[in-house]
């Protein structure tokens, strides 16, 4: 993929953000998590951060929010770094089809979750990253992680606590997932345990610019400012599952409106990866039916549409 010119980008996200302050319909904030509940709908930022380093940032780009789900991501490549394809004997790599927090199929599929990306799927992933670790160091290594990766000198990425215990105060549903993974042996460390860990992964608060730079490694093949994450292939891989799994059961309808790999969390934020181009970030408190921000869908669509960046647009 080319990128267009820098100018014109700049232009595109600023008339994006324009268009997004002017919606009426801006969809429901999550209303089960009480610190969510009572962040303003009317919030939304955008961040480009393109391959030649270049960032476009407007609107609240530069305001931190709980990037919930999205996470999982950054969990995901944490633990294939530390179990590798083994990680795959215990998550599937099928959309689910289902709500994030459904229950359904775990009876039918003994306690393996469908993906990494829906709850279940990145509470096994938690488990995982236990077997090695207590869960301080666990939540320290992701808050390490995600601070290199976005090259947050600044130490402004953290775990809001605030959030964390809102999390853990509500999260029954989470609770009923790893303990019927637990009866199947697909939870293996004690379930507290694990979904503190889980809890305060979802709680990790960051700016759309910080979660825009966090993504560089997936547009790069795996790479961040000259440096290995990830390998080239685990890099697309998980590119992959973001494209097939990264908004429940929304996500053949994202693939259709914007065809991008992207994992959205219901926090309203959206990072999405235009491979070998750009890492992108939108922010906006409003969900959708599926729990996904609703704006930020759309902004995603505007900027596919005026760009060319989808993965489906042929390439002369």
């Amino acid at each position: 993929m080319d990128a267009i010119a820098t100018p014109d980008i700049a232009g595109i996200v600023a008339d994006i953000a324009a268009e997004m302050r002017l919606s009426s319909e801006r969809g429901q904030v999550a209303s089960y998590i009480p610190p969510l509940a009572a962040v303003s709908p009317d919030k939304f930022g955008i961040a480009v951060i393109l391959a030649d380093g270049s960032a476009h940032v407007a609107g609240d780009a530069d305001e931190a929010f709980s990037i919930q789900s999205i996470s999982k991501v950054f969990a995901l490549t944490l633990a294939l770094g530390a179990v590798g394809d083994q990680l795959w004997q215990r998550v599937g790599r099928e959309p689910s089809g289902s709500a994030f927090n459904s229950i359904v199929q775990l009876e039918s599929e003994q306690g393996i979750p469908r993906n990494p990306f829906i709850n279940a799927g990145a509470i096994v992933v938690c488990d995982m990253l236990l077997g090695r670790s207590a869960p301080a160091e666990a939540i320290a290594q992701m808050v390490r992680f995600v601070r290199q990766i976005s090259s947050d000198d600044q130490a402004s990425i953290g775990i809001d606590e605030t959030v964390a215990l809102a999390e853990q105060d509500t999260g029954f549903r989470n609770m009923a997932l790893a303990n019927y993974m637990r009866a199947f042996g697909n939870i293996r460390a004690p379930v507290e345990r694990v979904l503190g860990v889980y809890f305060h992964f979802c709680a990790l608060a960051m700016t759309c610019r910080e979660l825009a730079l966090a993504g560089r490694y997936l547009m790069n093949g795996g790479r961040v400012d000259g440096h290995s994450m990830i390998t080239p292939s685990r890099a697309r891989r998980i590119n992959a599952l973001m494209m097939s799994c990264g908004h429940y059961d929304n996500s053949g309808d994202f693939a259709f409106r914007v065809g991008l790999p992207g994992k959205s969390g219901v926090g309203g934020g959206i990072l999405c990866v235009a491979p070998g181009v750009a890492s992108i970030a939108v922010w906006s408190p409003g969900l959708n039916a599926s729990g996904n921000s609703q704006l930020g869908t759309l902004a995603l669509e505007r900027l596919v549409q005026r760009t060319g960046w989808s993965v489906f647009e042929p390439r002369g």
